[in-house]
């Protein structure tokens, strides 16, 4: 029971943070409306956060009102490792978390999405391998 908990917690970290926290730092000049990005990317950008967000209340349904921790659980890992790859691979396309002046929002000298949303996969990951542990000592 207290791992359910700490499961549903975890989670809800995870979708405060994609669902709620990025739509409040990108739309802005930074990004959602940045006078140097196309009309094109912005409208990328304005569905990402949409969809983003919906999933994430989505998610919040299915966790707390129809108890399907693992269905939820695996919809937030699919939005954040999107993120985690795209950081990862960015060099491949071009991309990068730097704003156009060079500056980057980190915290500890992390990018703080990779560090947010890295603590918060490794939140529910953790959860998943301690419910297997526990199940399998009983």
């Amino acid at each position: 029971m207290k791992n359910q908990l700490f499961k549903k917690c975890a989670i809800t970290f995870a979708i405060i943070l994609y669902a709620m926290v990025v739509p409040f730092l990108e739309v802005n000049e930074t990004h959602v409306f940045n006078p140097d990005w196309t009309p094109h990317v912005r409208i990328h950008e304005v569905w990402q956060l949409i969809t983003n967000s919906s999933i994430g209340l989505f998610c919040l349904w299915l966790l707390w009102f129809k108890n399907k921790i693992k269905l939820s659980a695996l919809l937030s890992l699919l939005i954040m490792g999107g993120f985690l790859i795209a950081f990862i691979i960015k060099d491949s396309y071009g991309g990068s978390m730097k704003y156009l002046d060079g500056s980057e929002k980190t915290l500890f000298g992390i990018n703080i999405g990779v560090l947010g949303f890295g603590v918060a996969v490794v939140l529910i990951l953790f959860s998943f391998v301690i419910d297997r542990f526990t199940s399998a000592t009983k």
